[in-house]
């Protein structure tokens, strides 16, 4: 090729689409603001005596000049926290670019994100903007961009997901948020009732009750009652109100990007559950729950802080949910389960009888609890690892535990199983893992 080919073909090379930055909504100052004044009272808080002193030396002169010089030191912060922060979409990766003094730069590649949720505090609500947070495999701790437009949240957040499902980057933009079709709504009556019917609520009310008074007559200390007694009111609020809060007006939507869970009183919460991320479900049966056939679905998602998938519904709603979720799977009835043999209950006396296991074609199936049942589906496809586990007094009586391993970090365990069959099922789910695998469906967005 002579040296006019060459420069013809370079010139001919199409050139790469500049990478446009964006910035945050410019509410977000306000709330980038807040972290000089949270300085200032953590430092109060945390000396009340010397900062009661020192307020007093003060004349009303210098604590007006003190103010004049905080506030807009803390607006000028925000501004430019804000200022500094940009984000961008290329063909691969989200790009977040933050830092006043010290620069950081997140790469996020597009095809290593898994959830992508929008939610909104009340206060943002009200201003009409939404925070992005971002599951990403690999990462504990979540991305995320607040605050932006609540349309433009979601339309990037829809932007994404088209391109992490591999669509072209110039229409990806054009595909928008895939529809939703709405499979369980959560009543908040039957919400509020079924937190009354659990034994949770019930045990931390008695314990905020019944406690401090008997500090109080042992030690005469209001502040060993206080100390004690706000933790144990405070749980009892985020088992019973808390949860409903949380909780309200629950929504289970199916779009073609996975599971779509919409759920809050106050703060809503737009989430994803991903589709082929669900690594286990358990179904949770509390004792006062049966005579009404309700039951809780929990989820096992990995790299996700996605934990509910069902509040409270029928168990035949609930196991219609579950299919959609792990298609394929059917719940196992309770008649299915088998038990451990009886001499296991000299290693675990009663409770031995609330321990089962049934293992199908789709899922490996382990039961355990007498008064609040738990149902823990594992599809063989995510079974990390099995193990076997026995100690002397399980070699004793012949049985052991059968621990199956998942990719959410979590484990399955099967009871006090005999340990011929123990040893048979620790193979027999070694070769059903590997042949799961191979014929598992692709964890992709919107496939």
């Amino acid at each position: 090729m002579t040296a006019q080919g060459v420069d013809d073909a370079v010139e001919e090379k199409p050139e790469k689409e500049p990478v446009t930055e964006r910035r945050l909504h410019p509410i977000t100052p306000l709330r980038r603001a807040w972290a000089p004044v949270a300085v200032v009272i953590g430092w109060a808080v945390h000396d009340p005596d010397q900062t009661q002193r020192q307020l007093t030396r003060l004349t009303t002169t210098t604590l007006l000049i003190a103010l004049a010089v905080i506030v807009p030191a803390a607006a000028l912060y925000g501004f430019l926290t804000w200022w500094f922060t940009h984000f961008a979409v290329t063909d691969s990766e989200l790009r977040i670019r933050t830092g006043l003094l010290f620069r950081r730069t997140a790469h996020i590649r597009l095809e290593r994100i898994q959830a992508i949720d929008v939610t909104q505090p009340l206060l943002a609500r009200v201003a009409g903007v939404a925070k992005l947070r971002l599951d990403v495999v690999g990462t504990d701790k979540k991305d995320e961009l607040a605050f932006l437009g609540e349309r433009e949240a979601r339309s990037l957040r829809a932007e994404l997901l088209a391109r992490a499902a591999g669509f072209a980057p110039e229409t990806a933009h054009e595909v928008g948020e895939a529809p939703a079709r709405e499979l369980l709504h959560t009543p908040p009556r039957d919400l509020a009732l079924s937190l009354a019917l659990t034994g949770a609520t019930w045990g931390s009310l008695v314990a905020a009750l019944v406690v401090p008074p008997l500090l109080w007559m042992a030690t005469d200390s209001v502040w060993t009652v206080l100390a004690t007694a706000l933790p144990l009111l405070g749980a009892a609020g985020a088992s019973s109100v808390g949860r409903f809060v949380t909780e309200y007006d629950w929504t289970v939507g199916e779009s073609p990007d996975g599971l779509r869970i919409d759920h809050g009183l106050l703060d809503r919460t737009h989430e994803t559950v991903p589709p082929g991320r669900v690594q286990a479900v358990r179904i949770v049966e509390p004792l006062l729950w049966r005579r009404r056939g309700w039951v809780r679905v929990e989820l096992d998602v990995a790299g996700s802080s996605n934990s509910v998938l069902v509040p409270v519904a029928p168990r035949e709603v609930a196991e219609a949910v579950v299919a959609r979720v792990l298609p394929g799977v059917t719940v196992p009835p309770l008649s299915a389960l088998s038990r451990p043999p009886r001499r296991a209950g000299r290693c675990v006396p009663v409770w031995w009888r609330g321990y089962g296991l049934t293992v199908t074609d789709s899922v490996f199936a382990a039961r355990q609890g007498l008064l609040r049942r738990s149902l823990a589906l594992v599809p063989h496809a995510k079974v990390q690892s099995v193990r076997l586990a026995q100690g002397p007094w399980e070699r004793l009586w012949r049985v052991a535990d059968v621990h199956v391993d998942t990719g959410a970090n979590k484990t399955v365990t099967a009871r006090l199983r005999d340990a011929q069959e123990a040893a048979e099922l620790l193979k027999a789910q070694a070769e059903r893992s590997r042949t799961g695998r191979k014929g598992a469906r692709p964890d992709r967005w919107m496939v």
